[in-house]
């Protein structure tokens, strides 16, 4: 999908969409429950649709309640999740995070899991789960967009780097109180990304599972314990905030709702970061919010005093190389970037419209950062459809603000 995005002043109210990382977990939890949950607040993006395609995949049974689109019943796989002998094809589409969650659960019967996806998803770093399954004698075998597991996998101690994703260590939290004996887990510093280990721990306590903390860096999970059904709502989503509150940065007049200010997302500090990058140069690290990456990159330039960001190597594992792809964005808008191993420098000066329609690059964060930045000038995204992966209406809420954004067909 191509589309024009005219220049103008966004104006107005909009509500942040549910947040996809707590949708994530809430909906993982409900599919190991013994029993029937509801979750509200459940979007259509493609991210959500392939967790629901997956736990369907285990047995789950996963319905929409009438009158409520953003409602899901899901009854729960529960303790047949083990019982399971011939193979399940699990579709992960393109969501990283549906990849990394699901590995372990497939671990926990003996039966062989076909776990599918993207080519691009499927090149993205599993070497975590492939180390753990060579220690421990189980399947792990990779070939062209697919990955084979077979379990069981056994309770015990789990080291998992903390400066690797997040999402592996929170798809061995999902399976550890499911085992036979009592697990730990060892994560090893430094941490990045710990608000989204902390989020599973929340989503799991939600659903009735206990867990000891000795220190931060290790929790402690008893084997033999059951998730119990419940009802849930899906706070909003700061990461996909962040663009409507930097076009109020960007000289618009932009109210965001659906925003818990107690919430355990890293992406909270969306708002600080932006306020900071319109006061000055500053310095800022991004190691606990890479998904803020792109939009923050984009004010930086737009706001004309450029900034220095630090934590940025993980960039490189995304839906793309968001440092290399948001580095030519920019210098398409003339800004002078530096992309170092870990740090990326935005040039100040401001920006001017590009000469040529921008490439999506098959990323939503990346589409939607540059919907931004063509607020300014107007311009031309390729590939806009990308939006679908988290954001399904992200143009339709922008065309409610003022910004007229037309779709152009192909010839």
């Amino acid at each position: 999908m191509k589309v024009r995005v005219n220049k103008g002043k966004a104006r107005g109210f909009v509500e942040a969409p549910p947040s996809k990382s707590m949708a994530h977990r809430l909906l993982i939890c409900a599919g190991l429950a013994d029993g029937t949950s509801e979750i509200e607040g459940i979007a259509d993006s493609q991210d959500i649709l392939a967790t629901l395609d997956c736990l369907k995949a285990l047995g789950t049974v996963c319905e929409r309640v009438n009158g409520a689109s953003d409602t899901m019943k899901i009854t729960g796989v529960g303790s047949k999740i083990w019982g399971c002998r011939k193979k399940r094809i699990l579709n992960c589409r393109e969501s990283g995070s549906t990849l990394r969650f699901f590995v372990p659960l497939c671990l926990l019967s003996e039966g062989e899991s076909e776990l599918r996806g993207s080519l691009r998803l499927m090149e993205r770093p599993l070497d975590v789960y492939e180390k753990l399954c060579a220690e421990r004698g189980l399947m792990f075998c990779r070939s062209s967009g697919k990955l084979t597991v077979e379990g069981p996998l056994a309770a015990g101690t789990f080291q998992v780097a903390g400066n690797i994703s997040s999402q592996f260590i929170s798809g061995l939290l999902f399976a550890m109180p499911l085992l036979d004996g009592e697990s730990i887990m060892k994560i090893i510093p430094p941490v990045e990304s710990r608000s989204y280990v902390e989020m599973t721990l929340y989503a799991m306590k939600t659903f009735g599972i206990g867990w000891e903390r000795p220190d931060e860096n290790t929790i402690i999970i008893k084997g033999g314990q059951r998730y119990c059904p419940q009802r849930a709502k899906v706070e909003g989503d700061y990461s996909n905030a962040a663009f409507f509150q930097a076009l109020d940065m960007l000289g618009g007049d932009v109210k965001v709702g659906n925003l818990d200010g107690g919430s355990l997302q890293g992406d909270i500090v969306c708002g600080e970061m932006l306020k900071q990058l319109g006061e000055g140069c500053p310095e800022l690290d991004i190691s606990d919010c890479p998904d803020l990456g792109p939009i923050l990159f984009a004010a930086a330039a737009a706001g004309g005093r450029g900034a220095v960001f630090t934590g940025t190597k993980r960039l490189r594992i995304k839906e793309s190389d968001r440092g290399a792809v948001m580095t030519r964005v920019l210098r398409k808008f003339g800004v002078q970037v530096t992309m170092e191993e870990n740090r990326i420098t935005i040039g100040a000066g401001g920006i001017k419209a590009p000469e040529e329609p921008l490439d999506g690059f098959n990323d939503h964060r990346i589409v939607m950062s540059e919907a931004v930045l063509l607020t300014l000038t107007g311009g031309i995204i390729e590939g806009a459809e990308a939006v679908t992966k988290s954001f399904p209406d992200f143009f339709e809420k922008l065309t409610s603000l003022g910004i007229e954004v037309e779709k152009i067909e192909d010839k």
